[in-house]
């Protein structure tokens, strides 16, 4: 059984900078053909995927958030990361990682696994 966990600050301040950690047991960030990505819901709105990381390493990015998002990994940690750069009160959302077999996820069942989630406020 694959679980994903997300931590990092609840509270950011304004242009400052998100960063995300998503820790995977029970599976290996580098098991071939699988996807690991970010995923955020603004309260109100809907899901928007941000990013991913693949079994390779390669990364890929929504294009509305591409400037401002950086996706790396820690393959002996078993961790991928997110920043999010220059952050703005409109970042703020609850922020998910999963995993799947396609790099972008824009509905909940494109996903196999998803984390728990982790509220983040953007605030002064």
């Amino acid at each position: 059984q694959v679980q994903l966990q997300e931590s990092g600050p609840g509270l950011v301040k304004p242009s400052q900078t998100l960063s995300l950690t998503c820790t995977i047991s029970g599976g290996s960030i580098t098991t071939n053909y699988y996807y690991w990505s970010w995923i955020r819901q603004a309260p109100g709105k809907g899901l928007e995927w941000m990013g991913a990381i693949g079994y390779s390493g390669h990364t890929y990015y929504s294009p509305s958030l591409k400037s401002r998002t950086s996706i790396s990994r820690d393959t002996s940690k078993n961790q991928f990361t997110l920043q999010l750069n220059s952050v703005t009160p409109e970042d703020t959302a609850v922020y998910y990682c999963a995993r799947a077999r396609i790099p972008v996820l824009t509905t909940r069942g494109s996903g196999d696994y998803w984390g728990q989630g982790t509220q983040v406020t953007v605030s002064s």
